[in-house]
């Protein structure tokens, strides 16, 4: 399984000019690309910030789909009130997805991006499933939890799902000390951890664990 991530950055006033975009004519265009296995939005409604991605059986279905994503981007990019050359896209291989709840209406997430040795993303998706996996199930308000990994660059996103802000708040402390103990042991380096709101969660991948 493969995804296709893209960061906007809009004006927070377009959000919900844009989430209502995504959800009324680009969750159904995209499905009707051969490969897709579904969509889902995060937005920082303080910044503009937004994450689109959209996921795929393999990665000749990603590749296959790039030229009508390129069109979609393009439109979302205006929607939001972005600069279309700044969208950023990434792709990746999914390398660990773990649900034990489904993505509530209020539900928030955290994002951690790390750049880890080439070379290293079996090791680290087998120390994921084995060392994050059974332990992140009792953090307060949790969700679901995925690794996505470029073999190419060695990017790795960790995203983990709660039920709303103030679960992810409450578990922050313990979400915290779990991963820096992962990325040190892995000798990943961690770039940036962000949190957004879940806007739209239309993911039909099937769990990896």
């Amino acid at each position: 399984m493969h995804a296709r991530s893209t960061t906007f950055r809009g004006d927070p006033s377009a959000i919900d000019t844009g989430i209502a975009h995504v959800r009324d004519d680009v969750l159904p265009a995209v499905e009707r690309i051969e490969g897709c296995v579904g969509l889902s939005m995060l937005v920082d409604r303080c910044s503009g910030r937004c994450i689109v991605t959209t996921s795929w059986d393999d990665a000749e279905a990603m590749w296959r789909s790039a030229e009508a994503i390129g069109g979609i981007r393009d439109t979302l990019a205006r929607t939001l009130e972005g600069a279309v050359d700044e969208a950023e896209v990434a792709e990746w291989e999914v390398g660990v997805l773990h649900r034990t709840l489904g993505t509530p209406a209020h539900a928030a997430c955290r994002v951690i991006y790390t750049k880890g040795p080439l070379g290293a993303a079996d090791r680290i998706i087998d120390g994921f499933r084995t060392h994050i996996v059974p332990r992140i199930d009792d953090l307060i308000g949790f969700c679901s939890v995925s690794l996505f990994v470029n073999r190419e660059n060695g990017r790795c996103a960790i995203t983990s799902v709660y039920e709303d802000r103030q679960t992810m708040n409450r578990a922050k402390g313990q979400a915290q000390a779990m991963r820096e103990e992962f990325t040190q042991h892995m000798g990943m380096h961690i770039t940036e951890v962000a949190e957004f709101d879940v806007a739209l969660a239309q993911l039909r991948l099937p769990e990896t664990v």
